[in-house]
């Protein structure tokens, strides 16, 4: 008997990414064009590659690199902001914070906090410091797609096209398949013009 592959585990949404069209987004390479394909996460996140050659994913490419996503995601493999936990139509609030009174230090670090009126928090809320993002000087926030607020009062970080984006690589003599013959040709041109020199130089 055939073994059957076990169906894809579907990984839960996350505040920087609720939705299909936010993820495709992020990831970038145009692939949110695609989002009406997938009518919920759930049906994402269950395909694999025939599945996505059937919903018309072109080329070959775009469904690899998106099938990469998709298994990075699971793994809770993020870009910037995938771990940020207080979202608020698609833009994160980041503060500067030093540590309590007790802790002997006056390093300061970055804490994603509620917006607006979601801001009221319990004394005792731990907020979450998001990888990537650092203190400079005295309240400046750096960090991936950070914007400053004024006054230095913290930065914003919306969903961004491409924001997950890896860039390809730039293909020096084109694809595999014709990087041998592409070297043999500059080979065989070198070989010729030191001929051609040889021959003018007995001349």
């Amino acid at each position: 008997m055939k073994a059957t592959r076990p169906p894809p585990t579907i990984p839960k949404p996350r505040p920087f990414v609720p939705d299909v069209e936010t993820f495709l987004t992020l990831i970038g390479r145009g692939l949110n064009k695609h989002a009406s394909k997938f009518p919920s996460w759930e049906s994402l996140f269950s395909l694999t590659s025939p599945g996505l050659k059937e919903l018309g994913i072109e080329p070959p490419r775009n469904r690899r690199y998106l099938l990469q996503w998709m298994r990075k995601y699971r793994e809770g493999s993020f870009g910037p902001g995938g771990d940020f936990e207080y979202v608020k139509d698609g833009q994160a609030l980041l503060k500067v914070a030093t540590p309590p009174a007790s802790v002997v230090s006056s390093a300061k670090y970055v804490v994603n906090m509620p917006q607006g009126e979601d801001g009221a928090l319990a004394a005792e809320t731990i907020l979450p410091r998001p990888s990537g993002y650092v203190v400079r000087g005295l309240k400046s926030i750096a960090g991936p797609y950070a914007i400053p607020l004024p006054e230095q009062a913290g930065a914003i970080v919306k969903v961004t096209e491409g924001m997950w984006e890896q860039r390809r690589g730039r293909k020096i003599d084109g694809g595999e398949r014709r990087r041998a013959e592409v070297r043999f040709k500059k080979r065989s041109a070198e070989r010729r013009a030191e001929r051609e020199e040889e021959a003018l130089a007995s001349l």
